[in-house]
């Protein structure tokens, strides 16, 4: 027996262990808000209120970083897409109930998580360019990603692939267009 098997069934169950506590979690009204406003967030209107900010009051820095966050987000969602058609891994909502998240899923994919691999990829250069914001973009980026688990879309496995994968490519595409 080949050693990939035998990762994956090691990952799949620990995964579905956290899903069924997730899921049957009864979270206070505060962190249900804050996931889902996290969640909304990552559908991607942040990121272009993000993107006018920038070029708006980025300094000299600024189409650099519009530039690598949108590039490294372009080939993360090229990324995912293929992704999730090739493994097509089910979604934890649609394995177990969950018991007051009601949110409907973008897709019926679950690995990789495009909302963390997006956040991560927008963020990661954003905080190698603006230092000073780093504890935010990360809030951000780690916010989204969690909210992807808690709300029931995505498996643990599928938001650290994603957050991976994001960060590579952030910053991949900064050093690209520097």
């Amino acid at each position: 027996m080949s050693v990939f098997p035998l990762v994956r069934d090691f990952i799949e169950t620990r995964d579905h262990r956290l899903m069924h506590r997730v899921h049957r979690w009864s979270a206070p009204q505060w962190v249900r808000l804050w996931m889902i406003c996290a969640t909304r967030c990552g559908d991607g209107w942040l990121w272009y209120a993000l993107a006018l900010i920038l070029i708006l009051f980025g300094g000299p820095k600024r189409y650099l970083a519009v530039g690598s966050s949108f590039l490294a987000a372009g080939v993360g969602i090229a990324f995912f897409l293929f992704a999730k058609r090739f493994t097509g891994r089910r979604r934890p909502c649609h394995i177990a109930p969950h018991c007051w998240s009601t949110l409907l899923p973008p897709d019926q994919f679950s690995f990789p998580s495009g909302h963390t691999i997006t956040a991560f990829a927008i963020l990661t250069p954003l905080a190698q360019l603006y230092p000073g914001y780093t504890m935010e973009f990360s809030f951000i980026a780690v916010s989204i990603a969690a909210s992807r688990v808690v709300l029931g879309m995505h498996f643990l496995s599928d938001v650290l692939v994603g957050a991976l994968a994001g960060s590579v490519l952030g910053v991949l595409a900064l050093e690209l267009l520097r």
